[in-house]
């Protein structure tokens, strides 16, 4: 049995004031693996006079919550402006996922904790873009060559790069999949169609179904699922928010479509109407009349189910370890044909058993030690 103690609470707030302490303590442990307390503690806060309801050992842990994530909010866009000066006019900055709700000023920002700014340039663009934030003080975090290669030649990607002062870091994309996943969609789509956000001149997001589109194929072809859940209620908010503009559900298939990401889309409207109860209509999931269409998206549902819950041992049950293992081999599979996955798993279980990360400091560690000089 599923023992996710957040999902209830996403979805109906007023539900926590009916928790008992020990009940609290589980909701705290899994909001935090899953990066939603500061997300808890605003929808607690919106209502008048709940905060104040809660038991006095909790809200202590809700407010620390709030103000990391205030504080992050306020650091966030001074770096986005930093990042926009960094760039000097000469590329047009198009933000992604967290940093672009936050930019566009969206709901579902408010309470969101994300730990990089993503932004999207063109692929002819890339050295252009590295260089001048080069010369802005943000360097490669990875310096071995096969992890250099890995992200060059076939990742979506350059390596993330931190900022030598702040700490910051930055992950530039020139497409939002790998080159060497099944269906890349075109980027310069994605580029023509952004939009500037009016609290940031200069400063441009995804058009609003790309950008529910490209919230639902990062998390649908992720492997790693430690912030699943946090995306799913991404995908919720940004749901709920552009549904209500004429035209949205329409704008949506036709862009999924073009992009090549229905079933990205797909496994989108389905999970999160199935653990968040996101309205949308329903012709969206008709295949047949029906979802699931067929056994794989019966299985992808199970999986899928246990998958997006918080990283804690409190949640899930028997099958959820399972489930992430078989979601993770999924998210590789996508992500790389057979010949380079096979490659890339070997060096990674080489790299696990030996601890080298790479030939450099295998060649360091077999190297003949220098003669001192006794003179």
């Amino acid at each position: 049995m599923i023992r996710d103690a957040v999902l209830p609470i996403i979805r109906d707030p007023q539900s926590a004031l009916t928790l008992d302490l020990p009940g609290w303590d589980i909701l705290l442990r899994e909001t935090r693996a899953a990066n939603l307390m500061a997300r808890l503690a605003k929808d607690l806060a919106e209502t008048d006079g709940r905060f104040e309801r809660l038991p006095a050992e909790v809200r202590p842990h809700l407010l620390a919550a709030q103000r990391i994530a205030q504080r992050q909010y306020i650091a966030t866009l001074a770096e986005i402006e930093r990042v926009q000066e960094a760039l000097e006019g000469n590329v047009r900055l198009v933000l992604l996922k967290g940093a672009a709700y936050l930019a566009a000023d969206l709901p579902v920002a408010r309470g969101r904790i994300f730990g990089d700014i993503d932004l999207l340039v063109p692929r002819a663009q890339l050295v252009e873009t590295e260089a001048l934030l080069l010369k802005h003080g943000w360097i490669s975090a990875h310096h071995n060559t096969y992890d250099q290669r890995y992200y060059r030649e076939w990742m979506h990607e350059l390596p993330p790069l931190q900022h030598v002062m702040r700490q910051s870091t930055l992950d530039v994309h020139h497409n939002i999949l790998p080159s060497t996943s099944r269906h890349p969609p075109d980027p310069e789509l994605l580029l023509q169609a952004a939009v500037e956000t009016p609290r940031l001149p200069g400063v441009f997001v995804l058009a609003p179904a790309d950008m529910v589109l490209h919230s639902a194929s990062h998390l649908f072809h992720e492997g790693e699922l430690d912030n699943g859940l946090r995306d799913l209620v991404d995908l919720d908010g940004l749901l709920r928010h552009f549904g209500n503009r004429a035209n949205f559900w329409d704008e949506l298939t036709e862009r999924a479509n073009a992009l090549h990401l229905e079933q990205p889309m797909r496994y989108a409207l389905r999970m999160c109407q199935l653990l968040l109860g996101t309205p949308f209509p329903a012709s969206l999931l008709t295949d047949d009349a029906h979802w699931p269409a067929d056994f794989r998206e019966r299985l992808l549902e199970q999986l899928y189910s246990r998958g997006l819950r918080p990283n804690h041992a409190l949640a899930g049950d028997r099958w959820t370890p399972l489930a992430r293992w078989l979601l993770y081999v999924r998210g590789h599979w996508l992500r790389m044909p057979p010949h380079l996955l096979t490659a890339h798993l070997l060096r990674k279980a080489w790299r696990s058993l030996t601890g080298l990360e790479s030939e450099e400091d295998e060649a360091q560690t077999h190297a003949k030690p220098l003669p001192t000089d006794k003179g």
